[in-house]
């Protein structure tokens, strides 16, 4: 049996999987509140108690975490926790533990994932011989890179969710502007993540917000998207149409950088909420408004991953990878 993790500034998921014989099938998965818990120890263990008897022998164990790995741990970027994976072999007797960054993690799921689990943005042309890259918002912006090496996709981490942001419109100037009052340095991160939506709406409130959202709250994100997508809230709306256009931009740079011909993922929690606004084409003129590269980027295929679970799954065919392997 496998034990994968995906763990994430807000949320974390556990999941035992049998390695089967073609991708992992999962036997069972929990979801916690990251910071509910002291370190990643302390949440494993509860995940084996409520599982008893259950549990079976496991295996190999892989992680994807949201933070740089360094050897055999890492630090968080936006949880105050430090994961040692010789730790958590020792305390809860696994052979083979291995740490990687989640955005890595992920990745090695796109490969393996279905039609159903994927919306196309842009249906382009794949090259077989191509990259492909990895974009995905939630509490932070994660990246990763997929590169075809003698007809494999091989994943590898980034931290290009700390890059500089870079404003393209005269709207996107003003709010640079903002953001850089308040926090010196811009990165992608503070515009392009759940964070960067309440950032975004700080920056652009010059009239009251009449969905009277807590921008204090862990829910604030989500609050302002909903009110956007139904329209409730002027700036709501705008908050979100620049958000869009903000990821679409991000989207299209990564595209250009890996040359990702083979194709560009979105993942990450908040692109499934915020379908609609996807879909309704500020995203994809972004993305493509590269020139003189709008030949290229129109033809790169363009996905957003529905599938949750797709860090988590990730993890266990690392997991499942290297133990074939060894």
């Amino acid at each position: 049996m496998l034990l994968a993790g995906d763990v994430g500034g807000t949320k974390t998921l556990l999941g035992l999987f049998d390695p089967g014989p073609a991708r992992p099938r999962s036997v069972v998965v929990r979801a916690f509140r990251t910071l509910d818990f002291s370190d990643l120890s302390a949440m494993i263990e509860i995940f084996i108690k409520q599982e008893g008897a259950k549990t079976p022998t496991i295996e190999a164990a892989c992680f994807g975490v949201a933070g740089p790995i360094l050897g055999e741990t890492a630090e968080l970027t936006n949880v105050p926790w430090r994961v040692d994976a010789s730790r958590v072999a020792e305390r809860f007797a696994v052979g083979r533990v291995y740490l990687l960054n989640d955005l890595q993690a992920m990745a090695y799921a796109v490969p393996a994932l279905q039609s159903p689990e994927v919306h196309t943005l842009q249906d382009g042309a794949v090259l077989p011989e191509g990259n492909m890259a990895l974009i995905a918002a939630g509490t932070g912006l994660g990246i990763a890179l997929l590169h075809h090496v003698n007809g494999r996709f091989i994943p590898s981490a980034s931290e290009g969710g700390h890059a500089d942001f870079a404003a393209r419109t005269e709207r996107e100037v003003t709010l640079l502007r903002r953001l850089t009052t308040t926090f010196g340095r811009v990165d992608v991160e503070r515009v392009v993540s759940g964070r960067g939506l309440v950032n975004i709406h700080r920056a652009l409130q010059h009239e009251a917000c009449s969905a009277h959202i807590d921008l204090d709250s862990i829910d604030a994100p989500a609050a302002i998207s909903n009110a956007a997508l139904e329209r409730m809230c002027r700036c709501c709306t705008e908050t979100l149409e620049l958000f869009v256009e903000a990821y679409g931009a991000a989207a299209g740079n990564l595209a250009l950088q890996t040359v990702s011909t083979s194709g560009l993922f979105v993942g990450g929690g908040i692109a499934p909420k915020i379908l609609p606004a996807l879909t309704a084409g500020a995203f994809m003129r972004a993305f493509c408004a590269k020139s003189p590269f709008e030949p290229l980027l129109e033809k790169m295929p363009v996905k957003v991953i529905l599938n949750p679970e797709a860090g988590l799954l990730g993890a266990a065919l690392y997991a499942k990878q290297i133990c074939s392997t060894t």
